[in-house]
C-alpha cells in the first residue's frame, strides 16, 4: 500500500460503502448533540418511528443558549424550552445526558474531549461547525445539519464527500505571549478565509508537535474559519497523556493496546499532499481583528487598513463595509481602539490553560472602570479546577466577572450579548456583523490580549506587561 496521510486513514477505516462519485457512506463511531441544532433531528426520528441505532455512541448536553448567570433560574423562554426537550428527547432515545446542573456539564467541544469521549481514530459529528476541535485528537470530526443528525441516529452512517489534503506546516518557535489564537489568525489573515475549502487541513511541524492539546484545539476549532470543515494534528505521547484516564477512555491494557494503534494513525513518510503551505512563527507578534471576517487580523503593533491600499474592487468593498460597521477610521492604530466589553471564554479558548493565561495578565490590575469583562469557564470541571488554583479570585479581585460554564456571549443566544455599539475584546471565533449582538463590534484575539485590553480599556500589545 502506498504511503496515505492521516486523513487517508481515518477515511479508509470508516468508509462502509464508497459511492464511486467521490463520496462514501461512512460509519460515525461518536455522536455530540447540544440543545438549538437537534430538536428537528429528534421530530425526523418520531415521524418516522425510528429508535437510535446505538444510543451509547452520542452524547448530549445543553450549551448554547443556557445562562452563565444564575444558572436554571435565569432558565426562560425559548432557551428553557431547548434544554427540557434536549432533555426529554435523550431521555426518549435511550442517549446519555449530561443535565444543566450535571458537574460535567460545558461547552460540547470542550466536555467531549475532557470527558474522553472524543479519541484518537474516531469519526466523530456534531450539529455545530466547530467540531472540527476534535481533530486535535486526530479525529475525523466534521459538523453536521439536523438531517444529518437524524441519519446519524437513525442508521450511526452519513454519505460524505471525500476532501482534498492540505499539509500546513508551521515551524519556528512560539515567542512569549503568543499562542495557537495568534497563529489560527495569522494563517487566516495570510492565507484568506477561505484557503482551506474543500480540504482536510492536517497541522504539522515543530510548533504543532509542542503545542498542548489545549492549543492544538484551538488551532483545529479555527479551521473552520478558514473555509475547512476538518482540521487534524496527528496523536502522539501528548495526546494518549491527555487522555489516559478520562472517564470515556479506555482503562487497563484496553488503553495501552488502544495506544498502539493510535501510533499507526501519523502520515507515513512519503505521503503526498493534494496542497501543502509552510509559515515560520518565530517572530510572530500577538493578532487581533479589526473587521467583520476572521481574515480581518493583524499585529496588535499594526494599524487599521485603507481600502483604497486593497487590491482589487470587491476587496475594497469589503474592507469599507467592515471599517463602516465596525466604526474605525483607516490609519488608526490597533492599540488607540478604546473598549467597552471583553469576553474569555468559548469552544476555542474557554480551557483551564486559557484561563490561566489570562490571570497571568489580570493579576494585580484592575478591569478599566468603563470596562465591562466576564470570564466564562468552557465547563463545570474548567470552573472547579480554576477555583481551587485561586484564578477566580484573581478575576475577581481585578474585577472581572466570574460566570457558570457555556458558550455565553461567543453566540449570544442568551443574555450575554452586546448593545448596539459596543466594542468587545473576545477570545471567541467569529467576529460577524451581529455575532455578539445585533450592532456589536468584535475584535478576536488570545485570552492574554483580551485580559490586557480589560485592564487597559484599549486595545494592547500584551507584550507590554512582561
Amino acid at each position: 500500500m502506498s504511503p496515505r496521510t492521516l486523513y487517508d486513514k481515518l477515511w479508509d477505516s470508516h468508509v462502509v460503502t464508497d459511492m464511486g462519485d467521490g463520496s462514501a457512506l461512512l460509519y460515525v463511531d461518536r455522536n455530540l448533540l447540544q440543545e438549538v441544532s437537534t430538536h428537528q433531528s429528534f421530530l425526523a426520528l418520531r415521524d418516522r418511528d425510528r429508535p437510535a441505532r446505538r444510543p451509547e455512541s452520542s452524547l448530549a448536553v445543553p450549551d448554547h443558549a443556557v445562562p452563565s448567570d444564575g444558572r436554571s433560574e435565569a432558565l426562560t423562554g425559548l432557551a428553557a424550552a431547548q434544554v427540557a426537550r434536549l432533555a426529554d428527547n435523550a431521555r426518549d432515545f435511550g442517549l446519555p445526558h449530561i443535565a444543566l446542573d450535571d458537574p460535567r456539564q460545558g461547552i460540547v467541544h470542550v466536555i467531549g474531549p475532557e470527558q474522553g469521549f472524543t479519541l484518537p481514530g474516531i469519526t466523530l459529528a456534531c450539529g455545530d461547525s466547530h467540531t472540527s476541535t476534535h481533530g486535535a485528537f486526530g479525529a475525523l470530526a466534521f459538523g453536521i445539519g439536523a438531517s444529518d443528525c437524524a441519519t446519524v441516529l437513525a442508521t450511526q452512517c452519513i454519505v460524505q464527500k471525500r476532501a482534498r489534503t492540505m499539509e500546513v506546516r508551521i515551524g519556528g518557535d512560539l515567542p512569549a505571549w503568543v499562542g495557537a489564537k495568534d497563529v489560527a489568525l495569522n494563517l487566516i489573515a495570510r492565507f484568506g478565509a477561505g484557503f482551506g475549502t474543500g480540504y482536510a487541513i492536517e497541522y504539522r511541524g515543530r510548533a504543532v508537535s509542542a503545542m498542548s492539546m489545549a492549543a492544538r484545539m484551538t488551532l483545529c476549532n479555527m479551521t473552520i474559519e478558514a473555509g475547512a470543515r476538518v482540521g487534524l494534528v496527528a496523536p502522539d505521547e501528548t495526546t494518549f497523556a491527555w487522555i489516559e484516564g478520562r472517564p470515556y477512555a479506555p482503562k487497563g491494557d484496553a488503553f495501552h493496546a488502544a495506544v498502539q494503534c493510535w501510533r499507526t494513525l501519523p502520515s507515513d513518510d512519503g505521503a503526498t499532499y493534494d496542497a501543502s503551505l509552510s509559515v515560520d512563527i518565530s517572530d510572530l507578534a500577538p493578532q487581533v481583528t479589526w473587521g467583520t471576517n476572521p481574515q480581518d487580523a493583524g499585529a496588535i503593533d499594526g494599524r487599521v487598513p485603507d481600502p483604497d491600499m486593497a487590491p482589487d474592487d470587491a476587496a475594497r468593498a469589503q474592507q469599507r463595509r467592515a471599517l463602516d460597521y465596525m466604526g474605525l477610521v483607516p490609519g488608526t492604530a490597533f492599540a488607540d481602539i478604546p473598549i467597552d466589553r471583553v469576553f474569555i471564554g468559548s469552544c476555542t479558548n474557554g480551557r483551564i490553560e486559557d484561563l490561566r493565561e489570562a490571570a497571568r495578565v489580570a493579576a494585580g490590575r484592575r478591569v478599566a472602570a468603563h470596562v465591562r469583562a466576564l470570564v466564562v469557564p468552557g465547563s463545570t470541571p474548567v470552573k472547579h479546577q480554576a477555583e481551587a488554583e485561586g484564578l477566580d479570585r484573581i478575576f475577581r479581585d481585578a474585577g472581572f466577572e466570574w460566570r457558570e460554564a457555556g458558550c455565553s456571549m461567543c453566540v449570544a443566544m442568551n443574555e450575554d450579548r452586546l448593545a448596539p455599539g459596543e466594542r468587545c475584546a473576545s477570545t471567541s471565533n467569529r467576529n460577524f456583523e451581529g455575532r455578539q449582538g445585533r450592532g456589536g463590534r468584535t475584535h478576536l484575539m488570545s485570552p492574554a490580549m483580551a485580559a490586557a485590553a480589560a485592564v487597559s480599556g484599549h486595545l494592547v500589545d500584551v507584550r507590554q506587561f512582561e
